[in-house]
């Protein structure tokens, strides 16, 4: 859950949000204060409070849809590592399932963090979805059927998840105001930097098992083009939009000699519209 990608996308649907909160820079700073203070279980009630003190007990409809938004999103991914953490014999013992574990609990962090906000700021949280996590848009029968049965399938989902995620929150990031805030810009990177892990260690655990990697193509921690490494165009969808080169209208590969156009793709995450987003989960969702 990126805490700067909520605050942002408050901010565009009630550009006075932070003069309700005392002005932009003092919300986060404050919130960012506190929360370093106590425990993630009480990290609703604060941010809750946040609200509150923005919008009365009115709550307002387009914060609670932002919020149900992304825990919805939440929810499918929680569901996801349950399902495989709960499959026989899917995920290898040790650091294999130690890893998946380890991002599981972060899921379901995510999706407690945000139930807690949107009722401690009176809203309601929007009720977890029937998932078809096969992809097969409620028949059960989708191209990842076999994703809690086939570890290598497992890991391409979750890798696609993962970096589907990374390309959603930049997406939705108002870059201009991050680079008139330092300080909000670090708490941003840093969160950023994160998610960004969790997909280079799905990448590296698919890597290292060698399953659904098509002939000759190494996978490495980050995209390369719009290649997903994962040997089905069933995951097309969250890669496309990656090959670019441009850069703030700067044709990355003419900088200096040698700089090929996977090397320029390789340095930059494209965003992903809220759009595109939903069209890529939406199978998932009965």
């Amino acid at each position: 859950m990126n805490v700067k990608h909520i605050f942002n996308e408050i901010e565009k649907v009630d550009p006075e949000v932070y003069g309700r909160l005392d002005t932009r820079r003092h919300a986060m700073k404050g919130f960012l204060k506190t929360s370093g203070k106590i425990a993630l279980a009480s990290l609703p009630v604060v941010m809750g409070g946040m609200f509150k003190k923005a919008y009365g007990q009115t709550g307002g409809s387009s914060l609670f849809d932002i919020l149900n938004y992304a825990l919805t999103l939440e929810y499918l991914e929680d569901e996801f590592y349950k399902a495989a953490l709960a499959a026989p014999n899917l995920i290898p013992s040790g650091a294999p399932r130690g890893a998946i574990e380890t991002i599981g609990k972060h899921e379901t962090a995510h999706v407690n963090l945000l139930r807690g906000a949107i009722t401690a700021a009176g809203g309601t949280p929007v009720a977890k979805p029937t998932f078809d996590l096969t992809g097969g848009n409620g028949s059960n029968n989708g191209p990842f059927k076999d994703a809690f049965t086939n570890y290598a399938l497992f890991l391409a989902v979750a890798q696609t998840f993962e970096d589907t995620g990374v390309r959603a929150y930049k997406g939705q990031a108002a870059m201009d105001s991050l680079i008139a805030n330092n300080d909000v810009l670090q708490v941003a990177l840093q969160i950023h930097s994160v998610e960004a892990r969790h997909a280079s260690h799905i990448r590296q655990m698919r890597k290292a098992n060698g399953g659904l990697v098509p002939a000759g193509v190494n996978v490495k921690p980050w995209i390369t083009l719009k290649q997903s490494g994962i040997d089905t165009s069933a995951v097309q969808a969250s890669y496309d939009g990656e090959e670019i080169t441009m850069q703030a209208t700067v044709q990355i590969t003419g900088i200096a000699s040698g700089i090929t156009a996977e090397a320029a793709s390789e340095a930059f995450d494209e965003p992903l519209t809220k759009e595109a987003v939903l069209a890529i989960v939406d199978p998932f969702i009965v």
